[in-house]
């Protein structure tokens, strides 16, 4: 059991700047659902809690890690409005993926998405569909992000975000197909959709790139049903990312 001091607390602080994540190697996980999600997907630096949450749910294989400290200090680390009675420090894991991993299935595309929450959802739904990479922009938000790793619901410990330049790592597999959603594509019911290659979601305002739209070898459309009236110009990227990335699943399903 490890008192709690000013440099831990300062640390801790700091890791809502991705600088400091990235000059660490640590990010955070807060919360009792997120630490039980993700504590045996990285390795723990420290486990942060209140007294009372260590009697109630602390566990022998806690113990080394476990900073005991009170609720006052635990609202100078948390980085939510309202803090929560236990935080993780986890060391940020090198992620890394085979070339046969990418040509056997199917790996999500992300070029500049900025909101958090959009990027916790999509791997969310990468973890449903038992996709396991995703490719994304250096401009895209960083997956430790604690709203991000708090959106992703556990999927942060199953599913591995890998920042590249996209139209190299693109270029390294050439013979595969590249999906991406259009408005002026064809109407995604009506194509055979292969169940590997990539399939790319751009930003939340702009959607994808012109540099990257060039790499598409299937551009695809979501249809609107016939209505009256104006109607949306356009759907949320998260909600897009269900819709494609289940009719692929669908066709394998065939």
């Amino acid at each position: 059991m490890i008192d709690i001091n000013n440099g831990i607390i300062k640390l801790v602080r700091s890791l809502a700047s991705k600088k400091h994540r990235d000059d660490e190697g640590l990010f955070v996980a807060e919360g009792t659902k997120c630490v039980r999600d993700t504590w045996n997907a990285f390795n723990c630096r420290w486990l942060i809690a209140t007294r009372s949450w260590y009697e109630q749910l602390g566990t022998a294989e806690h113990y080394d890690k476990i900073v005991i400290t009170p609720k006052s200090q635990m609202a100078r680390m948390s980085q939510f409005d309202t803090p929560s009675d236990v935080i993780a420090v986890y060391e940020t894991p090198e992620r890394t993926f085979t070339p046969d991993e990418v040509r056997s299935r199917l790996s999500i595309v992300l070029d500049n998405i900025q909101d958090p929450g959009n990027l916790g959802t999509i791997m969310r739904l990468a973890d449903w569909y038992g996709i396991t990479n995703i490719f994304a922009s250096p401009t895209t938000v960083d997956v430790y992000n604690h709203k991000v790793v708090q959106a992703t619901m556990g999927a942060i410990a199953r599913v591995k975000v890998h920042y590249c330049d996209l139209e190299e790592l693109i270029g390294e597999f050439n013979d595969l197909p590249v999906y991406g959603t259009f408005l002026d594509g064809e109407n995604i019911y009506n194509k055979e959709l292969a169940p590997k290659g990539f399939v790319i979601f751009g930003n939340e305002g702009r959607g994808i790139s012109d540099k990257v739209s060039k790499l598409a070898t299937h551009r695809l459309l979501i249809p609107a049903a016939p209505h009256k009236g104006a109607g949306s110009e356009s759907l949320n990227v998260g909600i897009a990312a269900a819709i494609t990335i289940s009719e692929i699943m669908r066709n394998r399903l065939k």
